[in-house]
């Protein structure tokens, strides 16, 4: 559904908040179990009775992004082990232990989807429908399959050749089935300070200070940006960056 409206959801969040540390950390309770643990590379910590969701050592594998749907009484139940080791470390222990694994490369599949090309997944469920690509002043220079296929930011898989510097996915006109594409990596149209949160959760239970100063970022593995958060109501805030964000 996310992606026929013309967003990118993040799996990986959903299946946190729902499988792991909820059917999951369910079921081991039930079989008595006090905790569980999952090798998310994430720390928790409990200071004056609150427990805290903090970043990995290894800044590399840091996973936090995935977990902010958590809640007090997930954290209160669950150990990050890898939490303060790199996975480097990580792997020489498991040589060590004789796991066969201890070798494998990192993988990149999406939850529960694994390591196949996404689109084909996607046309098992959304159909092609082909439009124009178009430049922010109406010049077609190639069609697309379908919108629900391409991501804000996309730069691979366009199929628009040419001269001059590559071509990015700057916006989608669901309406006409239009994508807008333009050339450049620094383009306008793909810079924005300011952004409108929605499907919030405050770990600690309370909503962030409006006069602090916090640390953002809009995709994984992205640097934190300094930005401030403003308009907060039940369940959407705006963020101000100090800088435009790609």
């Amino acid at each position: 559904r996310e992606y026929q409206a013309g967003r990118t959801p993040n799996p990986d969040v959903l299946c946190n908040s729902e499988i792991k540390f909820k059917a999951f950390l369910d079921h081991a309770l039930m079989l008595g179990a006090e905790k569980i643990a999952t090798g998310h590379y994430a720390r928790v910590r409990e200071r004056f009775g609150s427990f805290e969701l903090l970043k990995a050592e290894d800044g590399t594998k840091d996973q936090s992004y995935f977990l902010y749907r958590l809640n007090q009484a997930q954290l209160s139940k669950t150990l990050f082990p890898l939490g303060d080791l790199y996975k480097r470390d990580v792997r020489k222990i498991a040589e060590q232990a004789g796991l066969p694994t201890f070798a494998k490369k990192d993988s990149t599949g999406i939850c529960f989807i694994g390591e196949r090309p996404f689109r084909d997944f996607l046309q098992r469920y959304l159909p092609r429908q082909p439009g124009p690509m178009q430049t922010p002043e109406g010049k077609v220079v190639g069609e697309h399959q379908g919108l629900a296929y391409y991501t804000l930011g996309q730069r691979q898989g366009l199929g628009i050749g040419g001269q001059g510097e590559p071509w990015f996915v700057a916006a989608k006109n669901m309406a006409s089935n239009i994508l807008i594409v333009v050339q450049g990596h620094d383009h306008p149209l793909l810079l924005n300070d300011l952004l409108t949160a929605a499907d919030l959760n405050w770990i600690s239970g309370a909503q962030p200070h409006p006069q602090w100063v916090y640390a953002a970022k809009t995709r994984y593995r992205q640097s934190d940006a300094p930005c401030s958060i403003t308009h907060v109501d039940a369940d959407r805030c705006e963020v101000q960056f100090a800088t435009p964000q790609w």
